[in-house]
């Protein structure tokens, strides 16, 4: 029991020299381990950009649809794979809207404005879109 015990607390504290048997077997079972594992095991997926460049979004995924201008306000419809994987009421679906209308629409870039309004909708076709209502501040 006892030689058992040490063996745990030199593995756990690395208590090994440098190029002995158990140090190059604990190196190994290390690097076997980052290697071999599945990336699945532990949900770590590249992290995407929430759209493509303003040069690359088309007129179908960023679009104004709407303008008042006695209330400043502006409607865009998003396509809704752009806002994905957030969703309506979500913390960060607020923020990511607006993160994208001012990437990708030069009337509200370097200008301060406020989002005011979303509602969810379907086009004829069964696509998913969101419309933004947004309220240009000075």
């Amino acid at each position: 029991m006892r030689i058992l015990w040490r063996f745990l607390s030199r593995t756990l504290f690395w208590d090994y020299d440098r190029g002995s048997v158990p140090y190059d077997l604990m190196v190994l079972a290390v690097v076997g381990f980052v290697f071999l594992t599945p990336r699945a095991w532990f949900h770590d997926r590249p992290e995407m950009s929430a759209a493509p460049p303003a040069a690359t979004v088309g007129s179908a995924s960023i679009e104004q649809v709407g303008d008042n201008p006695a209330a400043a306000t502006r409607t865009f419809r998003i396509a809704a794979p752009l806002m994905e994987p957030t969703h309506p009421g979500n913390a960060f679906f607020e923020r990511r809207a607006h993160e994208l209308l001012t990437r990708n629409v030069n009337g509200l870039r370097g200008r301060k404005f406020q989002i005011v309004h979303v509602h969810a909708a379907r086009d004829a076709g069964g696509a998913q879109y969101y419309d933004v209502t947004v309220k240009l501040t000075r």
